[in-house]
């Protein structure tokens, strides 16, 4: 149960305070580290100029930690200065999730990090060096100056090669692919759809067997298309508890999946690359073309797999929370 609204208001206000009480003119200061700015006026964490989303308690939690960065700061501190005393909630999940978040914003990994150390029973530490500093105050100008600056200045032909795209404000770029940054949860399904496809395939080549032994009779040698039978039944009992691994694996959002993934995928592309030949047995249903073109897509289908994993389990080898 919460407390009264007045309560809630007087303990935010207390929260914000004693997050920036401990930086002198935080009301002007930047905080960088990496290639991350933390703007403590206006309350936004940047990654190469590009505002990311992180507000509320996981913002208050990494302002304390980089104000006190390279030291420990306990639980028992972070749960005094950012849930007071009157305030009823379950701390342990509520600190959990703002790390969480916070690790997520910066592609931080809690097995290999970088930028925020757990420290187990204790608390947190910020690891990564810290570069704090005023904005440079912008003078004021009045128009005769604007107008002669706009005169002064070159033109740049916007088609010519200076001219880059800037990424829309609040589009995060990921860091490797240098593609906008999509829904988690539209990555984990588009991966979780494949993973769906290709049991599917193994399960309806299991019952139909027959009829693959019958197609692959129609034009290969008796000891081919016995050797194509048994190929099929070893890759899909194989795959079939490769693909429920990686459909629970996603649909729990194991967060080591990214580095798990990575591990296996020669596997994987290896046995995509196999069933990526399937759709020459319906080539009599189908035509040449049609088999040609699927299994073309198919071919590509474990590149996208990767790039999929990737988007959604952003940053380091092992991108647990």
């Amino acid at each position: 149960m919460n407390s009264s609204p007045s309560a809630q208001r007087s303990a935010r206000s207390q929260c914000y305070t004693t997050a920036f009480m401990a930086v002198p003119q935080s009301n002007r200061r930047v905080v960088r580290f990496g290639v991350f700015e933390l703007d403590l006026s206006a309350g936004e964490l940047r990654k190469n100029g590009v505002k990311l989303r992180l507000q509320g308690q996981p913002f208050q939690v990494l302002t304390l930690l980089l104000e006190r960065s390279g030291e420990v700061v306990t639980r028992e501190e972070l749960q005094q200065k950012l849930w007071p005393s009157d305030t009823f909630v379950d701390f342990d999940h509520s600190l959990n999730t703002a790390i969480n978040k916070v690790r997520e914003a910066l592609g931080d990994s809690a097995s290999s990090p970088r930028y925020v150390e757990t420290l187990a029973r204790r608390g947190y530490r910020f690891i990564a060096p810290v570069q704090s500093q005023p904005p440079a105050r912008s003078e004021p100008k009045n128009a005769a100056t604007e107008a002669a600056a706009e005169f002064a200045a070159p033109a740049v032909d916007a088609s010519g090669p200076s001219s880059r795209p800037v990424p829309e404000p609040g589009v995060a770029i990921h860091p490797e692919l240098e593609v906008p940054i999509p829904r988690r949860s539209v990555s984990r399904g588009l991966f979780a759809l494949t993973q769906l496809m290709y049991l599917i395939f193994y399960l309806v080549a299991l019952f139909r067997l027959r009829a693959v032994q019958g197609i692959a009779d129609s034009f290969l040698p008796s000891w081919a298309a016995t050797t194509l039978v048994a190929t099929v039944m070893v890759t899909a009992g194989v795959g079939i508890p490769l693909r429920c691994y990686l459909l629970s694996a996603v649909g729990f959002d194991y967060q080591r999946l990214g580095e798990k993934f990575r591990q296996i995928f020669p596997f994987v592309l290896a046995l995509d690359q196999l069933w990526a030949v399937a759709p020459f047995l319906l080539m009599q249903q189908i035509g040449l073309g049609a088999a040609f073109a699927v299994s073309a897509a198919l071919l590509y289908l474990p590149f996208s797999e990767r790039t999929l994993i990737r988007m959604a389990y952003l940053g380091s080898k092992s991108p647990a929370n």
